[in-house]
C-alpha cells in the first residue's frame, strides 16, 4: 500500500457500494490513504448524505438495487441548483464503453471498473479533486464572447452563466489557454487528466462533446477539430 499523503484537511468522500465487505475494505483503505470517509450502502442514502453534508467526492457504485448509481447522479445533479456538483467517480463491474459513456454523460469526473488496484483508484481521486478544487492562479480569459474566470470558476457566453463539472472546466481552462493552437489529443489527455488514462483518447473526445453541448449552442462555433490530431478553440476568422 502507498504510503499516506499528508493533508492540510483530509478530504471527505462519501463511498457508495451495497457489498458490505467492499464497501468496508475500500473505506478503511481510504481512511489509510489520507482520506476521511463516510460510507452508505444505499442509492437513496447516498443522495440523503450528499445533501445534507456535501463531501468532497463520492465514490459510486453503479450497480446499487433500487435507485443505481447513475439514477443518484440525476438526482444530486437535479438538487445542485446554480452550486458546482459535488464531482462524482463511478465504480462499477460494467466495463462495457457505452455504461462508461453514459456515466460521464451524466457529469461523472471519471469511471473505473472493478477489479481496480487500490494505487489506481487513490491516483483518480487525487486527480479528480485537484480539477475540482485547483483553481489556477491567473486573470479572465476571453475568445470572442466566452470568458472564464479560473479564480471564481465562472464561464460565460455572451453573458449568459454556464454550468460545467469540474472536468469540464479544467478542460475549457486548457483550451483558452491554448486559443488559436491546435492541441493534440495525448497533449490533452496528459494536461487535463494527468495521469495515463489507459492511453485511451477516447475520454477527450467524449468531453469535447459535453463542452460543444454547453460552449457552441449558439453562432459563433468556438471549438474545432482538427481531424487525425485535435481539436483547436478560436474565435471567428476575420
Amino acid at each position: 500500500m502507498q504510503p499516506t499523503p499528508v493533508w492540510d484537511t483530509p478530504p471527505r468522500l462519501l463511498v457508495v457500494d451495497d457489498e458490505d465487505t467492499v464497501r468496508g475494505l475500500l473505506a478503511d483503505a481510504l481512511r489509510f490513504a489520507g482520506f476521511a470517509v463516510t460510507a452508505v450502502p444505499t442509492g437513496a442514502e447516498a443522495v440523503t448524505a450528499a445533501l445534507d453534508d456535501p463531501p468532497d467526492l463520492i465514490v459510486l457504485d453503479v450497480m446499487l438495487p433500487g435507485m443505481d448509481g447513475f439514477e443518484v447522479i440525476r438526482e444530486l445533479r437535479a438538487a445542485s441548483g446554480g452550486t458546482r456538483p459535488v464531482p462524482v467517480l463511478f465504480l462499477s463491474a460494467r466495463d462495457a464503453p457505452e455504461d462508461k459513456v453514459n456515466g460521464l454523460t451524466l457529469g461523472g469526473d471519471d469511471y473505473i471498473t472493478k477489479p481496480f488496484h487500490l494505487p489506481e483508484l487513490i491516483a483518480r481521486i487525487q486527480a479528480v479533486l485537484r480539477r475540482a478544487s485547483g483553481a489556477p492562479n491567473d486573470g479572465v480569459l476571453a475568445v470572442a464572447d466566452l470568458t472564464l474566470d479560473p479564480a471564481a470558476r465562472e464561464v460565460k457566453r455572451a453573458g449568459r452563466a454556464i454550468r460545467l463539472s469540474p472536468t469540464e472546466f479544467k478542460l475549457l481552462h486548457y483550451l483558452m489557454t491554448r486559443a488559436g493552437h491546435v492541441v493534440a489529443r495525448p497533449q490533452i489527455l496528459e494536461e487535463v487528466w494527468r495521469y495515463d488514462f489507459a492511453g485511451d483518447t477516447s475520454i477527450v473526445d467524449t468531453y469535447v462533446s459535453y463542452l460543444r453541448r454547453k460552449i457552441d449552442a449558439a453562432e459563433p462555433k468556438l471549438i474545432h477539430t482538427v481531424h487525425g490530431v485535435g481539436y483547436v478553440l478560436r474565435g471567428p476568422r476575420r
